[in-house]
């Protein structure tokens, strides 16, 4: 494989000149001479020697450069056409750009050997900024982290955004071909995603369309056409909704509420995060502002008593956030140390002792207060945490059933 070819490659120049020079019939004492005397060899061995040793992470680097700027896609026809330079037995063959990979394939095994080391290819293509088909892919990578984590499956993503005439398109489709990649797409025109469903199937790239299925069954339901057109076409500037500032006002509103700043504005809000520092109230908060939702948070602290209004506003907007207090107590060390406490206070804020006992006030708190919900944040990333709020947060606001809000989520 390319791998061992490269560690061979690389440990050859260790092994004196000699040993691939020499002669069978010449005597020990002349390998030196022998060396010395074909000093005018060694600028034809070197470029065998180091050209893979050498080449390989540049060509990566490269070819991954080229395919995101979406230009340059005939890197690998001019591949050909150098190896059919060396064998000119199939001089048509780079006729048609779709052949290279059966050339490749006969031809140059180190290259396949290079794919695979780089791991297979998924190419995103969008009419749009791509953010649907982006986003898709990810989520749906999440499901093989088991895999990715160690690159025992390694996958290259590349998205081409803005793509709007079909010779752009076929370009893609072919450069996929060539690859070996997978084609996701976005395009809300149909006669382009006719035409990607088309050019995959004919050229044997598997290939998924992520807005179409969705889009006609929308359709379906509302007995009405789609207008066909891309986020952000000419045909769509649509002015700035109501919508729009309401999530400006909803961050300036959080901003100014962080870590219980202005009790008495708690009633305005749409939120209210309660928890112990470091349990990830404020970048929460933010998240839930960029939806919409005007969010306030509270620290709880042993020594500092919650203020009124926390008790006095509608008990459904108020939520609870615990930890696992090993976690927590890492996360403070942390912190402490990043913002230059002193001994003391960085004892106390980091003693175990001390982390517990303040997870366990927090908790009889919540415990007073049934309607809290409280939710356990630890492992969870922001996105998460996010999702518990806003399902049980609409639940309540449409008057939906559910189960006891009491328990921990």
């Amino acid at each position: 494989m390319f791998s061992s070819s490269t560690f061979s490659f690389s440990n050859m120049p260790t092994t004196p000149t000699s040993a691939i020079i020499t002669e069978p019939n010449s005597s020990p004492t002349k390998p030196s001479s022998r060396a010395t005397n074909s000093n005018n060899q060694t600028p034809e061995l070197e470029p065998q020697v180091r050209k893979p040793k050498a080449s390989s992470q540049l060509n990566r680097w490269s070819r991954a450069r080229a395919i995101r700027s979406g230009h340059k896609l005939d890197r690998p026809g001019r591949r050909t056409q150098s190896m059919e330079t060396k064998s000119p037995d199939h001089p048509a063959e780079t006729a048609f750009p779709l052949s290279t990979p059966a050339v490749e394939g006969d031809g140059n095994r180190d290259g396949n050997d290079e794919v695979e080391a780089m791991g297979k290819s998924i190419y995103m293509v969008s009419d749009g900024t791509g953010w649907t088909a982006e986003h898709c892919v990810n989520a749906a990578l999440g499901q093989f982290d088991y895999c990715l984590v160690d690159r025992g499956c390694p996958v290259n993503t590349h998205l081409f955004s803005g793509i709007d005439d079909v010779e752009r398109l076929m370009e893609i489709v072919k450069q996929a071909a060539r690859e070996g990649a997978m084609l996701v797409y976005t395009l809300a025109d149909f006669s382009m995603a006719e035409s990607a469903r088309h050019a995959c199937k004919l050229w044997g790239v598997p290939s998924t369309d992520i807005l179409g299925p969705i889009t006609e069954a929308i359709a379906s339901h509302l007995g009405v056409s789609p207008s066909g057109l891309p986020r952000g076409a000419p045909g769509r500037n649509i002015p700035l909704s109501e919508e729009y500032f309401q999530r400006i006002e909803a961050i300036e509103f959080t901003i100014k509420q962080d870590d219980g700043a202005s009790p008495q504005n708690l009633h305005k809000a749409d939120i209210v995060l309660a928890g112990v520092s470091r349990t990830g109230k404020t970048p929460l908060s933010i998240y839930l502002a960029q939806k919409g939702y005007k969010v306030a948070n509270v620290p709880i602290v042993m020594s500092i008593e919650l203020p009124k209004t926390l008790f006095e506003i509608d008990p459904e907007k108020v939520f609870g956030l615990t930890i696992n207090p090993v976690i927590l107590q890492t996360i403070r060390r942390s912190r402490a140390k990043s913002m230059g406490f002193s001994e003391e206070v960085k004892d106390n804020y980091s003693d175990m002792d001390y982390v517990r006992r303040e997870l366990e006030y927090a908790g009889r708190i919540f415990a007073q207060n049934p309607t809290w919900p409280v939710i356990e944040v630890t492992g969870k990333a922001i996105e998460e945490t996010a999702a518990v709020v806003l399902r049980l947060y609409q639940d309540r606001k449409n008057k939906c059933s559910m189960p006891r809000i009491s328990k921990r989520y």
